[in-house]
């Protein structure tokens, strides 16, 4: 609803993964990096470990995208599913003619003569498996024997897992270790640093403009750092809080973001870090909780400024 208002021809902090307002921070453009390299040169398989909300999907994404004229790709969103299924998604991913009636063994047959055609016609095949941490230990088995697939000189498939810490628990498993001896790469992804969020908020800000030439500057330098605080610097936070900040200057009719509203909205959003002074934190009804009773839902607030 604010969109006109700021000069902007979509939502900026939309918290849908979509590349184009992949933002390459430091430890993002690391990860990215390092996967391209790697799956460019020809490595089995590679793990990417993130906190919830700092950009594993759209990371994934994004090596979708640059990889899609160089490999054949395919992406498991949801892995929790029987090593059959698994198999049958891989195979719809790939597009394999599977023969009927459908076996366990023949279907891996059919995977198989597939990925040799690709192998062939010199197709490298990646397939990226997110949300890697829901995955069953039966599962995790039924991967490791699809990694099995290569020729004498090379995989014929890349996986590719994206999962939150758990996944580095699931696979130190003893039942496990042989899955976690083929991995050759794995990177960590971290939430920005502090110095890294006004970039980001300018970078979402410019790509969502109606001109995509001209810097579109809302949020006032303290403004910027104080979400950082908040949001101790993870995108989707980032991302859920920078929108409420809008919504709450669109409603009071004002073209720049403040301190006070992104303190309004941070108290707003569940999982923020709720920040105060330490000699605030000693006292029996601390300031911050004060004005967390006090201060309105941004819904409010904007109701309030529009109605």
């Amino acid at each position: 609803m604010y969109l006109e208002h700021f000069s902007l021809r979509e939502a900026p902090f939309s918290i849908t993964p979509d590349t184009a307002f992949f933002y390459p921070h430091e430890a993002a453009q690391a990860a990215f990096n390092t996967l391209l390299i790697a799956l460019r040169s020809g490595e089995g398989f590679l793990k990417v470990v993130g906190e919830v909300g700092c950009g594993k999907t759209v990371l994934c994404r994004q090596l979708l995208r640059v990889l899609q004229d160089e490999c054949v790709t395919a992406y498991i969103p949801n892995p929790d599913i029987s090593p059959d299924d698994l198999l049958m998604a891989l195979a719809s991913e790939l597009e394999v003619t599977l023969t009927r009636p459908l076996r366990r063994h023949q279907v891996m047959l059919d995977l198989r003569n597939c990925l040799l055609e690709h192998a062939k016609a010199g197709r490298p095949v990646v397939v990226f498996v997110d949300e890697a941490q829901a995955i069953s230990f039966r599962t995790v088995e039924r991967l490791r024997l699809i990694s099995n697939l290569e020729t004498e000189k090379r995989k014929l498939l890349q996986l590719v897992l994206l999962g939150q810490p758990e996944l580095d628990e699931k696979l130190s498993q003893p039942g496990i270790r042989q899955l976690l001896q083929r991995i050759t790469f794995s990177e960590y992804l971290g939430p920005m640093t502090p110095a890294q969020v006004p970039g980001y908020l300018a970078h979402r800000l410019t790509r969502a403009a109606v001109d995509e030439n001209t810097d579109v500057d809302l949020f006032e330098p303290a403004a910027a750092q104080a979400l950082a605080r908040y949001s101790t610097g993870v995108p989707r936070l980032v991302n859920i809080v920078a929108n409420k900040c809008l919504m709450l200057a669109y409603g009071e009719n004002v073209h720049r973001v403040s301190v006070d509203h992104v303190r309004q909205a941070a108290f707003d959003t569940p999982g923020v870090r709720k920040s105060s002074s330490w000699w605030t934190r000693m006292l029996p009804w601390s300031a911050d909780k004060r004005d967390e009773i006090r201060a309105p839902s941004v819904a409010q607030a904007c109701a309030g400024g529009t109605s």
